[in-house]
């Protein structure tokens, strides 16, 4: 029977975001400490839950599809459509109860997905504002090939 199928998509989907709010804690994690030399792997680890959840989502309207029509309901319906149109409270309950633990799943994951957002502006804030102070060690060659002081680029020839 589709119900019982999409149950179990919509437990593997709700498995996935979970999945996904952990892999953006740690990324948070990682910045925070400053621990930028691993970003890389986090970030592709987000990327590589991400897909999955899209997957899983392509194979939820699927049998979200298959359910609506055995149940006479659009074919297009949402899961809460889906579920206010149940022909059994149970699986009303059910549906409710996976679209109430989704929306909070989806709430937390923007939550974080916006503060570690935060924390890469203010560290690229700071990486450039460092930059900015830093002052050359050496000067810069001049055209008998000796450094010293380095003189600040002129827009004017100093000979007028």
């Amino acid at each position: 029977m589709a119900i019982h199928e999409l149950s179990a998509l919509l437990w593997r989907e709700r498995e996935l975001l979970d999945l996904l709010t952990f892999k953006l804690e740690e990324e948070q994690l990682l910045l925070t400490a400053g621990k930028s030399r691993w970003l890389p792997h986090g970030t592709r680890e987000v990327e590589q839950v991400l897909d999955r959840v899209s997957k899983a989502g392509l194979a939820r309207a699927v049998e979200i599809a298959a359910v609506a029509e055995q149940w006479g309901v659009s074919a297009d319906s949402s899961l809460a459509e889906l579920a206010a149109a149940a022909p059994d409270p149970a699986w009303a309950e059910v549906l409710t109860s996976h679209v109430t633990a989704m929306r909070q799943q989806a709430a937390a994951i923007k939550e974080l997905r916006d503060a570690n957002e935060q924390f890469l502006r203010a560290a690229v804030r700071s990486t450039q504002e460092t930059l900015a102070d830093l002052k050359p060690a050496a000067g810069t060659y001049d055209s008998h090939g000796r450094t010293g002081e380095s003189s600040a680029a002129h827009l004017v020839d100093r000979q007028f």
